[in-house]
């Protein structure tokens, strides 16, 4: 199934964007979520609440949608432990390149980094060449 509509694309943009912007203003932080959940579960840290505020706004936002749209978001790609190892090597990729793919793409780029230009470039020609084996072996 194919939902794309470059309105609600760009809507969506958008409001990351704006969400970004306003983190950054507000509370000085950029809106990367591998920084955001490190600093919910690490004990060092003082300011839980935005962090908690933001992630539930994350993932309930995505099951709302769900639960209006049931078939916004499709089939899953994959099932249990597959998925879990895939979270994983992400969560490495995000420890080891010093941000995620929200901190370096959306907030690294806006503004003007060039560590995060590198690591968009990187795991943007690494997603390239993923789903280009992925299809060659399947």
């Amino acid at each position: 199934m194919n939902n794309f509509s470059p309105l609600t694309a760009l809507a969506g943009g958008a409001l990351i964007g704006l969400s970004s912007a306003l983190l950054l203003a507000i509370h000085g932080r950029v809106a990367g979520i591998s920084g955001i959940l490190t600093g919910v579960i690490s004990p060092r840290t003082t300011d839980r609440g935005w962090r908690w505020a933001f992630l539930i706004g994350l993932v309930g936002g995505g099951a709302l949608l769900a639960l209006l749209v049931p078939g916004a978001f499709g089939p899953a790609m994959l099932d249990g432990l597959p998925l879990v190892g895939a979270g994983a090597i992400v969560g490495l990729g995000a420890r080891i390149s010093g941000g995620c793919t929200s901190g370096h793409g959306v907030c690294g780029l806006g503004r003007l980094s060039t560590r995060s230009l590198v690591a968009v470039l990187t795991f943007m020609g690494v997603a390239v060449g993923t789903v280009a084996l992925v299809r060659v072996l399947a």
